[in-house]
């Protein structure tokens, strides 16, 4: 059991993102996750992310807010509640559209060892 209080989060940068906070909740640390860790992202009304993909899959949970998420020509809106799984190589690009901090919780397996 490995318990990790919001307060001892640590902050990371993630690249290709703007006006947005990232803390790890989990992950990258002794007795933490060995598959995935967890991010909690905050992104201020015109944050967001890409476009980009990774070569691995990755989950999007948002809290609270909404976020707007462009794909293969594609537009959707997740809102509170709402997931949605990015499959590896897919481009995809974020953006909160709204006057309201959107809060959201990625997951993310770890990156292939070199």
């Amino acid at each position: 059991m490995h318990i990790k209080r919001f307060n001892d989060a640590e902050p990371y940068e993630a690249p290709n993102h703007w006006g947005v906070s990232g803390l790890r909740l989990q992950g990258f640390e002794e007795g933490g996750p060995t598959n995935q860790w967890v991010g909690f992202s905050q992104f201020l009304p015109g944050g967001g992310a890409g476009p980009d993909s990774t070569p691995f899959e990755k989950v999007y949970v948002v809290l609270e807010g909404e976020m707007t998420i462009e794909w293969d020509g594609k537009t959707d809106v997740l809102r509170a509640m709402d997931s949605c799984t990015v499959p590896p190589g897919l481009i995809r690009r974020i953006e909160n559209k709204s006057n309201h901090v959107c809060k959201m919780l990625v997951v993310i397996p770890y990156p292939p060892k070199a």
